[in-house]
């Protein structure tokens, strides 16, 4: 009996299969469709057997996930001569507002709940909504049971989610600050309290989830006490292709100065900006630092103002704590970017975390790139959301048993 997971993003799907029992990974996969919407490719990866890879005709997005699962459910039965067996199909979704703070069973009046959020986060609720859909085709009977990335962050005080804003706004409308990646964010704090061998009600960590998609979050003793983003998830540090803050006063002189219309300033925002935006090469990363390292300058100060925002954060955040015990850098490019974590922790000395740069350029996930000496930690956490989806979808569906 096993467990599947479908992490769906706006233009890929991750996989994950674990045993019930254990919680042991089996399989994970990824659809990916390369920026061509005609047809994607899935990658298989077995423990047991090394790496597939199968080119999926996309004719839609539903399409090409039902028929990566059909490709899973065979890849399996091929491996083990026998169908595989699911208990329960566990999906991440992005937001479930202020009411949704635990996992849930997904029915159709939970699915038009979810749909509400969907300006939101326009990037991943749809997709998220048609990998649901995909599933329950491919997997009739299979309970499915969605995950929020902005459970994590229920506990924020009004301090905390509150803008400054005419009430009514928040009372009327539900305009608040969300936070977002709480799976992730969640995972690491529990992986760095082990890392760190206690479990104070004290320990104070910052956790840089840095990726395509990037926040900070602010942990003290295992619990959420801030993240950088907010109503949306376009709120906070620059990222692959979005802005992250700016001035709103920008986007108010774009729209009556150059007539921005607020469709085209939504596509800037979100698909136009960050990285790419900055410096006109690429959202990848490791394309940027490429280009920076030959001597493209838009490239260079590009890294810099990354750096920069994601540094000014962690000192922002050191003081809401009160002190720094930990420092963690995850996701795709906060785990395999030794530049990026050497420029970011270049003068957080004053916050007693101290950079090792040998350990930095050998250390892979997970591991402490700090010195000995340093009072705050620096840890390389390899995020696992797919085995705390895992994990919460196996309860929900031992409680309802």
């Amino acid at each position: 009996m096993s467990i599947l997971v479908v992490n769906a993003g706006s233009s890929s799907v991750k996989f994950a299969m674990f045993r019930l029992d254990d919680l042991m990974p089996t399989l994970t996969a990824l659809l990916d469709w390369h920026g061509n919407s005609h047809q994607a490719s899935l990658t298989l990866s077995r423990s047991d057997e090394g790496i597939r890879t199968f080119q999926i005709d996309a004719a839609d997005y539903r399409a090409a996930v039902a028929t990566s699962l059909k490709t899973i459910r065979q890849a399996m039965h091929d491996a083990n001569k026998a169908e595989p067996e699911f208990r329960v199909v566990g999906h991440r979704l992005i937001h479930g507002g202020e009411e949704l703070r635990r996992p849930v069973r997904i029915d159709s009046r939970m699915k038009e709940t979810i749909a509400g959020f969907a300006e939101l986060a326009p990037l991943h609720i749809p997709p998220g909504l048609e990998a649901i859909a995909a599933s329950e085709t491919a997997l009739p009977g299979v309970p499915q049971v969605g995950v929020f990335d902005t459970a994590f962050f229920g506990e924020f005080p009004p301090e905390v989610f509150l803008y400054p804003l005419p009430y009514e706004w928040y009372r009327k409308w539900g305009i608040r600050r969300f936070g977002y990646h709480g799976i992730s964010h969640q995972y690491c704090s529990q992986r760095a309290a082990e890392m760190l061998d206690g479990d104070s009600d004290e320990t104070r960590i910052v956790i840089c989830h840095l990726g395509q998609g990037a926040s900070l979050t602010a942990v003290r003793g295992g619990v959420a006490v801030n993240n950088t983003m907010g109503f949306t998830p376009l709120e906070g540090l620059m990222m692959g292709t979005r802005s992250g803050t700016v001035d709103p006063g920008i986007l108010l002189h774009v729209q009556r100065e150059h007539r921005i219309s607020v469709d085209e300033l939504d596509d800037i925002l979100h698909k136009q900006s960050g990285l790419l935006g900055l410096s006109g090469v690429s959202s990848d990363f490791r394309k940027v630092e490429a280009a920076a390292a030959s001597g493209n300058s838009r490239a260079q100060h590009a890294l810099l103002v990354y750096a920069h925002r994601v540094r000014e954060q962690i000192g922002a955040y050191a003081v809401t704590l009160g002190g720094l015990d930990a420092l963690v850098f995850t996701g795709g490019i906060g785990e395999n970017s030794t530049r990026l974590r050497r420029d970011v922790c270049r003068g957080l000395e004053c916050l007693g975390a101290n950079l090792d740069n040998k350990r930095n350029e050998e250390t892979r996930a997970d591991g402490d790139i700090a010195t000995a000496d340093s009072c705050a930690r620096i840890l390389v956490i390899h995020t696992r959301e797919n085995l705390l989806i895992a994990r919460q979808a196996r309860e929900l569906v031992a409680d309802i048993d």
